[in-house]
């Protein structure tokens, strides 16, 4: 992944959106979530932690990618936010993350993570939130015909392989840990197409 934003202009990244998702916004003008400690789990060039913190929010941003955050630190100095930036693996220890968080989400990052490794994933969200707390997280569905339309691993045209998951599979992982208060699964835009994504909006048990 660090390869991909050290190489590449983030205009040309296509996951890299500076306009946040109509759903994040919706949370947010709802008060569904209101201003508090946020963190953005697999926050690339930061566009949607700049954008809570715009909003009034205390936001971390975490991503495996030095490159990645180099790149959002200097986007919250333009934007003139106060954003926190953070080099850690979500899969890690997250020593790196002193805090806890009344907000944690992830962008279309869970695709990226396969199915072996994302309970030790939703630990760690779990480990890093007070009593409470909401948890967003946005992801491709089986039922997107992108990269081949069939298969539940597909390879993008950038060499990733992504893995395309079911509500029931998000079901499974989330629900020993958090309330689900909204699973579903809705059509979003993109860079270049829209796309099906599994939404899970949560409430920490």
């Amino acid at each position: 992944m660090d390869r991909i934003y050290r190489n590449m202009s983030p205009d040309d990244i296509p996951w890299n959106i500076e306009t946040p998702p109509k759903v994040l916004i919706e949370l947010v003008e709802s008060g569904r979530v209101k201003p508090c400690k946020a963190i953005d789990l697999g926050c690339g060039t930061g566009n949607y932690a700049i954008y809570l913190s715009g909003k009034g929010f205390d936001v971390t941003g975490v991503d495996i990618s030095q490159a990645a955050i180099k790149i959002a630190r200097e986007n919250a100095g333009k934007a003139e936010v106060n954003s926190a930036f953070i080099v850690a693996d979500v899969l890690g220890n997250l020593n790196e993350v002193v805090e806890t968080y009344d907000f944690a989400y992830d962008w279309e990052l869970l695709h990226h993570i396969y199915p072996n490794k994302r309970e030790r994933y939703v630990k760690n969200v779990y480990s890093i939130l007070k009593s409470g707390s909401r948890y967003l997280s946005v992801c491709f569905s089986e039922k997107d015909p992108q990269f081949g339309g069939t298969g539940k691993y597909r390879k993008t045209p950038l060499g990733t392989i992504l893995y395309f998951s079911t509500e029931d599979e998000l079901r499974h992982l989330f629900s020993p840990y958090f309330i689900i208060k909204d699973l579903k699964t809705i059509e979003i835009s993109g860079k270049t197409a829209a796309h099906m994504v599994n939404y899970a909006f949560m409430e920490m048990k």
